[in-house]
């Protein structure tokens, strides 16, 4: 059988960087090797894209992937020619957060004409800014809890006038984030008006941009959601929490999170939650993977929280265990998101460019 030559992009310039080396090392190890020919680029901290050696076998130890010599290849040729000169039949950026999962590098993937796994551009940037994705969830009527968002400049200059509109709009506790980051990175929970501002001055060191939301009492519940043009769910999943923040330290340090799957909700409750991601996933003109991410108060409110058009992917990451809970194991699910980009690259190959 002749092999398909996969890409594999991970690290990147980002607060995510240590997550995206953990995801690369999961897939490599279940990727099917007598299928797929795995190149790896791995792009550091700095920014500096690196390529590696053909991968023929797992990686025991994430660490390995962190690579420091150049071969002396520009990114143009990394990305056109596989190790054995193969042109790629599609790439697989596992990048979290600025650089990787909002748009920019699905622009170089298009301006080079390659296939890529995931989110096109646009949805891939309107997932990762979280005021953006807010506003077009709302024009599909998705209900969301108010929030309040402004910019590190209008801080800088207003500060007392914007802890104020906060206060009025929202009450306590409320959770700042960042809004161009993932896997909690900068987000905290503030109680009071002094938390309040440390927690602006601790999301500004990672974005020029603010969201703050209202909190409620509520479950926390995610939907995944695979496809291009006619996407698929799966049964939603709750995240039970001995912590009462889920933060980046519990979700990837401490083991503070649990997850269940399915959610112990009514079949009612499903469907709704399984049709709100789906019209969630249109909103930003989504393809390939998404997972939905909702709220579920007491009363059975349902808000939506955010979509994230790269989440979490290691084998053991809600996303991958709700498919598996629908019976795709976590190596049918890659070769899926890899056919899917195919189908999505040789789609685009039909539209016309220019008139006869």
């Amino acid at each position: 059988m002749t092999k398909e030559h996969i890409c594999i992009i991970y690290g990147g310039k980002s607060a995510e960087h240590e997550v995206s080396l953990l995801t690369a090392q999961s897939v490599i190890n279940a990727m099917d090797k007598e299928r797929y020919a795995i190149d790896t680029i791995y792009i550091t901290n700095d920014g500096e894209w690196l390529k590696g050696p053909a991968i023929t076998q797992c990686i025991e130890d994430s660490e390995t992937l962190r690579l420091s010599e150049s071969d002396g290849q520009s990114v143009s040729d990394m990305l056109n020619k596989s190790t054995t000169g193969h042109k790629y039949d599609a790439v697989f950026p596992l990048l979290h957060g600025p650089n990787g999962e909002d748009g920019t590098i699905q622009g170089l993937f298009e301006v080079l004409d390659i296939p890529y796994v995931g989110n096109g551009v646009l949805a891939a940037s309107s997932s990762m800014d979280k005021l953006v994705m807010k506003q077009l969830f709302a024009t599909r009527g998705l209900p969301q809890l108010p929030y309040v968002s402004f910019l590190k400049s209008e801080y800088e200059a207003h500060k007392e006038n914007i802890i104020s509109l906060v206060e009025g709009k929202l009450t306590y506790p409320v959770f700042v984030k960042p809004a161009n980051l993932g896997s909690s990175v900068g987000i905290s929970k503030c109680t009071n008006t002094e938390e309040l501002k440390q927690g602006i001055e601790e999301a500004l060191q990672f974005d020029r941009k603010l969201v703050i939301e209202q909190g409620v009492a509520a479950r926390e519940v995610e939907v995944a959601v695979l496809g291009n043009e006619t996407p698929e769910t799966t049964l939603p999943g709750e995240v039970v929490k001995n912590v009462d923040f889920y933060d980046y330290k519990s979700k990837y340090v401490d083991g503070q999170v649990k997850l269940q799957i399915p959610a112990d909700i009514s079949p009612e409750i499903q469907t709704t939650l399984r049709d709100m991601a789906i019209e969630a996933f249109k909103a930003t003109d989504c393809s390939g993977l998404v997972r939905a991410d909702f709220f579920l108060t007491v009363d059975e409110k349902i808000y939506i929280n955010e979509t994230n058009a790269m989440p979490g992917f290691t084998k053991f990451s809600m996303y991958p265990l709700l498919w598996e809970n629908m019976g795709k194991s976590y190596s049918e699910l890659i070769t899926d998101l890899i056919n899917l980009a195919k189908e999505r690259y040789n789609d685009k190959k039909n539209i016309k460019y220019k008139m006869d």
